[in-house]
C-alpha cells in the first residue's frame, strides 16, 4: 500500500506516472524523440501538482533501470536520485525489458496460447537488448546484448511460440522465418505499466542505493566525433 512516483527514460519515450496501490492516478507522456532533458522534471511537476502531492509524501521513487538510451537513463536516474534525496524516501528500479512484457498488446496475444515473451531494444545497426520471461514474468535468458542473424533464439522458437515485440524487433522480422515467431508491434516502455511493478517491489523492500545506484547501460557509452566544417 504505497504511493509511488514512476519514472520512465529509457527510449524516446518521456513518461512519468503517479501510481498507488499498484493503480495510476495520474500521468504525463510524450514520445517526441529524446527530449526529457527538457520534459522529464516538468511531468513529475506536473503529475505531484495535479494530486496535490510533495516529495516527501512520497513512499518512493521509482525508475527504469535499463537497458536502454545511455542519455535517457541518466536523466532519468539522476532525476529520480534527486527527487529521492531532496524528500528523503526511498528509491525503486524496475527492469525495462520486464516492464515491457505488461503491454495490454503483448499480454493479449499471449493469453492466446502458451508462449515466452522476448522484448527487443534496438540498440543500433543489427544489435538489440533482449531477454526471455515465462508467462510469470521470471527471467529464463538473461538481458544481453544480441547481434541478430537468421538463426537468433533458435532454440525457444524450437520449443514453441515467441513473442518478439519493442523497437528492435523490427529487425528480427526482417531475418527469421519460423512458424513459432510472432511479433507484437507499437510496445514500448511507459511509466503507465510501472505501478505494478514498483508497488511488488516496494512490499519486497527492493530498495537501491541512493547514493551508488547506476542504471543498466549494458554497453559503455561511446560517444562521436562531430565532423569539421570548413
Amino acid at each position: 500500500m504505497a504511493l509511488i512516483l514512476n519514472i520512465e527514460s529509457s527510449t524516446t519515450v518521456c513518461s512519468v506516472s503517479l501510481g498507488q496501490d499498484g493503480v495510476v492516478l495520474f500521468s504525463r507522456e510524450v514520445d517526441e524523440g529524446y527530449s526529457h532533458a527538457e520534459n522529464l522534471a516538468v511531468f513529475v511537476d506536473e503529475v505531484l501538482k495535479a494530486k496535490g502531492i510533495t516529495t516527501r509524501e512520497l513512499d518512493a521513487v521509482s525508475v527504469s533501470r535499463g537497458p536502454g538510451s545511455y542519455t535517457g537513463l541518466r536523466i532519468g536516474v539522476s532525476l529520480a536520485k534527486g527527487l529521492c534525496y531532496g524528500g528523503e524516501v526511498p528509491l525503486l528500479s524496475i527492469d525495462t525489458l520486464q516492464l515491457m512484457c505488461l503491454h495490454p498488446l503483448v499480454q493479449k496475444q499471449f493469453a492466446e496460447g502458451e508462449a515466452v515473451l522476448c522484448p527487443m531494444l534496438d540498440a543500433r545497426r543489427m544489435e538489440v537488448y533482449a531477454a526471455i520471461y515465462d508467462s510469470t514474468l521470471h527471467i529464463q535468458r538473461e538481458v544481453a546484448p544480441v547481434i541478430l542473424e537468421e538463426d537468433s533464439f533458435q532454440e525457444e522458437l524450437k520449443n514453441g511460440k515467441v513473442i518478439f515485440f519493442g523497437n528492435g524487433s523490427d529487425k528480427f522480422r526482417e531475418l527469421v522465418n519460423h512458424p513459432n515467431a510472432n511479433f507484437v508491434a507499437e510496445v514500448r516502455p511507459s511509466a503507465l505499466l510501472m505501478a505494478s511493478l514498483s508497488e511488488e517491489a516496494y512490499q519486497q523492500s527492493a530498495f537501491e542505493d541512493v547514493a551508488y545506484f547506476e542504471p543498466f547501460y549494458l554497453k559503455a557509452f561511446q560517444g562521436t566525433t562531430p565532423k569539421k566544417r570548413f
